[in-house]
């Protein structure tokens, strides 16, 4: 047998399956492109999570596009991050040209332009529908890698969040935070959660209200707040297609921690609303997390340590979770690995640092009868992959140099009209275009505090009416023994008082004795 048709058995026998998948392209074997070796990844495995890694400019976006309009058509609904704002093409039907033409032809497929059902978000509210979550919501950990908090801030961030959560205390936006933070660290409120919580000192307290305070003058504190993003309108269908939801974050990219941050917030309100699935023939939703360098850099461990917990456990929701970065080192090991399903573009090695992180790559992928995996990894083109996946049975393919199928949507954004038009006449937009302020922790705090302070300046005024009482009983009292030393006779008395006491101390008789009366 040829090596050409021991490679063709070897990936038919892979990836071959009778259960729905997603077609890829066909494998690449020395520089020809096998029709034959068909590239497949089984719908059932997509919760088994997945990384798609380039170089820039490798074709990472149009991978993601292929995904995603192949889950939509297998009614999987997808949520992704649109960071250049170029998405949104996917609800138009593409058009063909030479360059199609031409995979296509290699790929032995027939293009077919579609359009998808898409919704449009945006965190500020001015690029779609506004995606908010309450500050509760967002939980410590997470909001403390916006904040960019050190480990002493971030334990008294969770302190408020489990003071509010004993008490009851709603913390729907920034404003709630400020005024807990600011009750917790003086006065009544310190001295209340001294022995349960332990005390908050005010230069830490300054630091974290200095923060929230920056971050509402960035303009994206409207994030926090009700109406709350609800998660099941991720997982709506027209048509039988899955929708695909897009977080349009090209207005807010000078923040990234705070989208990746908000996307994850996102999994972690599935994590925890979501039924239990079990293994399922496909999945409920698939998350896309572009630019995933953003959300691990500079992340603590107990960041980290989240993320890890969610990613492995929220498999057993349905849910499927794909990072997408331009090298595998930007995940750290613990998440990375969790991804089973493995997409990795043309990797450049321009520097030392480059050659290094090719090495780490290598070794991430199984053993290959067919390839020099790091010769290959600096040789794919445009639109060409390195792939290995889970078959149906959870065990890894055959690793494969694949050429990738294009898009069958516009590669590029809507005009300007009609993507406005699209989100404005959404009907989610009108669902959370409008925020709501519910009574929360601030209103409680501001009338507990006005209360306190009601009752302090009513014992102040009873102790200074009972100070003035003293005051005046002591006048009354002095007004009478004054009005005594003050009557005529008792003057009189006085005076020769004293003129008989000094006399005597100046050794002067007295006048009587001079005139003998005695």
């Amino acid at each position: 047998m040829s090596k050409r048709d021991s490679y063709i058995a070897a990936i038919q026998k892979s990836y071959t399956t009778d259960k729905p998948t997603i077609r890829l392209g066909s494998g690449i074997l020395d520089g020809e492109i096998i029709k034959e070796a068909e590239i497949y990844l089984p719908l059932k495995m997509m919760n088994r999570h997945g990384l798609v890694a380039g170089a820039t400019g490798s074709g990472k976006t149009r991978t993601l596009q292929v995904l995603a309009e192949q889950l939509s058509n297998a009614g999987v609904p997808v949520f992704m991050s649109d960071i250049k704002g170029d998405l949104s093409g996917f609800g138009q039907a593409g058009q063909s040209n030479k360059a199609i033409e031409e995979r296509c032809q290699a790929l032995n497929v027939t293009f077919e332009p579609q359009d998808f059902p898409i919704e449009l978000y945006s965190l500020s509210g001015k690029l779609g529908s506004p995606m908010r979550a309450t500050v509760l919501e967002f939980g410590p950990t997470l909001l403390a890698k916006v904040l960019d908090l050190n480990a002493t801030q971030t334990g008294v961030l969770s302190v408020l969040f489990k003071y509010a959560d004993d008490k009851q205390l709603p913390m729907i936006d920034l404003s709630d935070l400020k005024m807990t933070l600011n009750y917790l660290s003086d006065g009544q409120g310190a001295a209340e959660i001294k022995t349960d919580y332990g005390s908050i000192s005010t230069t830490t307290a300054s630091t974290i209200l200095r923060k929230i305070v920056a971050l509402e003058q960035q303009g994206i504190g409207a994030i926090f707040g009700e109406k709350s993003f609800d998660i099941d309108d991720l997982l709506n269908r027209v048509d039988g297609k899955g929708v695909i939801s897009l977080l349009n974050v090209s207005d807010v990219q000078d923040q990234p921690a705070l989208f990746s941050t908000f996307m994850l917030s996102l999994l972690v309100e599935i994590y925890n609303t979501f039924p239990e699935a079990g293994d399922l023939d496909k999945p409920k939703l698939v998350f896309f997390l572009d630019e995933a360098h953003l959300l691990f850099k500079d992340a603590p461990k107990v960041f980290l340590d989240q993320v890890e917990q969610i990613v492995r456990l929220i498999r057993s929701k349905g849910v499927g979770v794909f990072f997408c970065s331009q090298m595998a080192q930007d995940v750290p090991d613990n998440i990375l690995s969790q991804l089973g399903n493995r997409v990795q573009h043309v990797l450049r090695t321009f520097t030392p640092n480059d050659v290094d992180n090719l090495k780490k790559t290598v070794k991430t992928f199984p053993r290959s009868d067919f390839y020099e995996i790091s010769e290959v990894l600096t040789t794919l083109g445009t639109g060409q992959a390195l792939i290995t996946v889970l078959n149906e049975k959870g065990i890894p393919t055959e690793v494969a140099a694949t050429h990738l199928l294009p898009p069958t949507s516009v590669m590029g954004p809507l005009s300007t009209a009609d993507y406005e038009n699209r989100y404005r006449n959404s009907e989610l937009y009108r669902k959370y275009k409008d925020t709501v302020d519910p009574e929360s922790a601030y209103e409680i705090l501001t009338r507990r505090v006005e209360e306190q302070n009601r009752v302090e300046e009513r014992e102040k005024a009873e102790q200074e009416a009972a100070k003035q009482s003293r005051s005046s009983g002591s006048r009354a009292e002095k007004s009478t023994f004054e009005q005594v030393l003050s009557a005529p006779i008792t003057r009189q008395i006085g005076r020769e008082l004293i003129r008989g006491v000094f006399g005597m101390l100046t050794g002067k008789k007295s006048t009587s004795r001079s005139k003998g009366w005695f």
